[in-house]
């Protein structure tokens, strides 16, 4: 049984949302391929068949505006040689812009934006002048004369269509009835018999059993005969005064009148379900009008209609709400949080019962459980990841744009699009990336002049790549541009009060270049649109900051610049080290540790207010998270382990207690309540019961880099001193407290 029609409406706008922004994009690029090959007959047909698609799906949905626009236009389109014109790429993407503008007013129910000085420009392309216009006019209907004619039901121009799908022949007859016949309804039964004689009869007006009073009769019929044949069968005496026959050209009903059909198709599917009726057609109306309208669309354009996607078909794609996969994610992050706790009752039966039959057969049983676990969690981040491409498809036309506004030839490079990420993970750093492209085209990169006088192609080179790398992506964007001056960056910081003197003397190459993304950090001499090389990147480094990413910026004086973001695949589940800092227990990412030290408090030496410790041939600065130990003897043979962590080019090691090896954690939210510091990211449960707090790898690396240029004296131990109580020992205690609040979130 059909819900309302206002359900349904809504259901269908909520579909057109979600194709237009496609179609939108496809426009942008189409648009762009143009003006690099202008009159290219191919891109051009591409770009009207995504207008026209536009425009019927926003006159379903009853966006009138949208549709109007989209009409106007389609109509430019479709004149001869106006694809070729200069002009259509750039009204183009105008017109993309606007489009976007009208679907964001229409998604939010707010005021449409101003449409005019679009309209005024599409009107110029069409009229370029009156002549051509009256030219182009009477062309027009020249060639509608012999098309079907509006006239005639919607259902016999889908027939028609479908006929010149089949590749039959189509004739237009025009049968005019003598006025001096005395029965003219009788007189054009024996037509319509003498047409059905012919062939198939796909059309008729006036219908049949019509009382309309007309003079002639006119018809669309699908046969082999020839016009002469036709034209005599047709001839009946006292009846027919005149008949003309002319090939027929099939046209696509309107967009208003494909959907009038699908509407009135299911409602008669609907009607015969609810009537108990067995009627194979009401039960396929609506599958034979969706082929029939893919195939007249397609006919519209001059190719061949594209096959309807079967049912368990290869290009059958369902259409999934993101909060359905999350809900999904989470329940098998229950479950191999599930797992964890039936592997540490199964050790601990082992131990008990070691002679036990039935321990090697619950062993089994959890092996196969584990391994389907495993499949099934693989199987729904897939579901998760969309290639990066779908991101990096927005670049060119924003390349494009700043490139011309700040007047320098830019052509933008992509590879590896097919990377796979999370979508939310993807839909977050659209932002950052954006502002990166725009100041590495602004500020990394020169003008031609200044280009050429450097030795260099006049046109620069912006990149954008992704890449798998271990447990990550890494998304680049990287320019052939001047590079960031690092002693102007360290001078800025200082005439802004970043840095005090002797902080700056400190800092390395790579440390000063992350200044940039401080908030409100400029280099620029003059404020501009694109005010210099760092306005806006702080969101860069608070993003990926949420996201459990880290930024690496490169930098080579005339070379150019390179920022490199490194995301987790996801932001669910990960494969943690775990390990104990003063009896608590706490994790980090896995493939954020490159590799694990052992040594003891003797071997840990001070310099310049900063732990260091000798490994190998590289002097290691550390960071201690627990507070120091009282100096002693007993103290200096005490063993510690050093977790070494790269970040890009530095690397330092953090000190723990013990290691309590490694597991897959289901990240667990948790309030400010909770948890008041940004040392910690996240929380998981243990097999056992256990909570392990999931440190935060950005904030522990800004501790770091702080530590290191305060000159005051040592501000590292203790990091984790105002979180500690959180992290109970046991199942009881304050982590209990940890384990509701990480237990009832995700």
């Amino acid at each position: 049984m059909s819900g309302p029609p206002e359900d349904r409406m809504a259901e269908l706008r909520q579909l057109f949302f979600e194709s237009a922004g496609e179609l939108v994009q496809k426009l942008n690029d189409e648009a762009m391929q143009l003006e690099k090959s202008p009159g290219n007959a191919e891109t051009a047909r591409g770009l009207r068949r995504t207008v026209h698609t536009l425009k019927g799906d926003s006159a379903a949905c009853g966006f009138r505006e949208l549709s109007e626009l989209a009409h106007e236009f389609e109509d430019v389109l479709a004149l001869e040689n106006t694809a070729s014109t200069v002009l259509v790429p750039e009204i183009a993407l105008r017109a993309a812009d606007v489009f976007t503008g009208l679907l964001e007013a229409y998604r939010k129910g707010t005021k449409l934006p101003v449409t005019k000085s679009l309209r005024a420009d599409i009107a110029r392309l069409a009229h370029p002048t009156p002549s051509a216009t009256a030219k182009r006019t009477r062309k027009k209907k020249a060639s509608n004369a012999a098309a079907i004619k509006t006239r005639w039901s919607e259902y016999e121009q889908l027939a028609i269509s479908r006929a010149a799908a089949e590749g039959k022949k189509l004739q237009h007859v025009i049968v005019q009835i003598d006025p001096q016949c005395a029965m003219p309804i009788a007189g054009r039964q024996m037509i319509q018999f003498a047409l059905a004689g012919l062939g198939e009869l796909l059309a008729i007006y006036p219908a049949e059993g019509s009382h309309e009073s007309a003079n002639e009769v006119e018809a669309a019929l699908a046969s082999e005969k020839s016009a002469e044949q036709i034209a005599t069968k047709c001839s009946i005496p006292t009846v027919v005064l005149d008949v003309k026959v002319k090939s027929l050209r099939a046209e696509s009903p309107s967009d208003s009148q494909h959907t009038a059909i699908a509407a009135d198709a299911l409602a008669q599917a609907e009607a015969a379900a609810l009537a108990g009726i067995p009627s194979p057609r009401a039960g396929n109306i609506a599958a034979d009008v969706a082929a029939d309208i893919i195939g007249t669309e397609a006919m519209l354009e001059g190719e061949p209609a594209a096959p309807v996607a079967q049912p368990g078909g290869p290009d059958n794609l369902l259409r999934v709400d993101a909060e359905r996969i999350d809900s999904v994610l989470n329940l098998v992050g229950e479950l191999i949080l599930a797992k964890s706790m039936l592997q540490q009752a199964l050790l601990e039966f082992g131990q008990r019962f070691p002679k036990e039959v039935l321990r090697g057969k619950f062993a089994d049983a959890m092996a196969f459980q584990g391994r389907v676990l495993n499949d099934l969690q693989h199987s729904v981040m897939k579901i998760r990841m969309v290639p990066v491409e779908q991101l990096f498809r927005r670049f060119p036309r924003i390349v494009r744009d700043v490139g011309i506004n700040c007047g320098k030839d830019v052509t933008l490079a992509v590879r590896g699009g097919q990377t796979d990420l999370d979508k939310s993970i993807l839909d977050a750093i659209a932002e950052p990336l954006t502002h990166l492209v725009r100041n590495a085209i602004g500020h990394g990169l020169e003008t031609a002049e200044d280009r050429i006088k450097a030795g260099k192609p006049p046109q620069g080179t912006l990149r954008l790549g992704a890449y798998h790398q271990g447990n990550q992506v890494v998304i680049e964007v990287s320019d052939d541009g001047r590079g960031i001056q690092v002693e102007k960056v360290r001078q800025r910081a200082l005439s802004q009060g970043l840095l005090k003197p002797e902080q700056a003397e400190r800092l390395s190459e790579a440390e000063t270049l992350e200044l940039i993304l401080q908030p409100g950090f400029s280099t620029a001499d003059e404020i501009t649109e694109l005010s210099g090389r760092g306005v806006g990147l702080d969101i860069v480094q608070s993003v990926l900051a949420r996201l459990k990413g880290t930024v690496e910026i490169e930098s080579a004086p005339g070379r150019g610049s390179t920022f490199r973001l490194r995301l987790p695949l996801t932001l669910a589940i990960i494969r943690a080290l775990m390990f104990r800092v003063e009896r608590r227990l706490y994790a980090l990412p896995l493939n954020a540790v490159a590799e694990i030290a052992r040594t003891v408090e003797g071997e840990i030496h001070q310099v310049e207010h900063y732990d260091v410790l000798q490994l190998r041939n590289d002097v290691l600065p550390l960071l201690r998270l627990g507070s120091k130990p009282p100096s002693g003897p007993e103290t200096a043979q005490r063993k510690v382990f050093v977790l070494v962590i790269h970040s890009g080019e530095r690397k330092f090691g953090v000190i723990v207690d013990g290691l309590e090896g490694e597991d897959e954690l289901v990240i667990k939210a948790l309030d400010d309540q909770s948890i008041t510091t940004d040392l910690v990211s996240g929380a998981s449960i243990l097999g056992d019961g256990r909570v392990v707090l999931i440190l935060n790898m950005i904030a522990l690396m800004e501790r770091f880099t702080r530590g290191r240029a305060d000159v005051s004296g040592p501000r590292m131990a203790g990091l984790l001193s105002s979180i500690l109580p959180m992290a109970g020992e046991g199942p009881t205690g304050a982590g209990e407290e940890a384990r509701e609040s990480a237990g009832g979130q995700v």
